[in-house]
């Protein structure tokens, strides 16, 4: 099984996230379930190549 780490927080009555790689593409559910299922179908899309222009972030090693 692949996972995914995600940022989430909730706003009055909405949980609001986002996948920590793809920080631009936030999401939203009014229960915590279906915030995780919406940030499947983002990360579905963004590797599929059907959003162009993606941002990601990665990290660097440095010597």
């Amino acid at each position: 099984m692949e996972t995914r780490k995600y940022v989430y927080w909730q706003e009055n009555s909405m949980w609001v996230g986002y996948l920590e790689e793809y920080p631009d593409y936030m999401t939203q559910g009014e229960t915590l379930e279906e915030l995780k299922e919406n940030l499947k179908d983002i990360y579905k899309e963004l590797i599929s190549g059907e959003i162009q222009h993606v941002r990601r972030v990665a990290e660097l090693e440095i010597a």
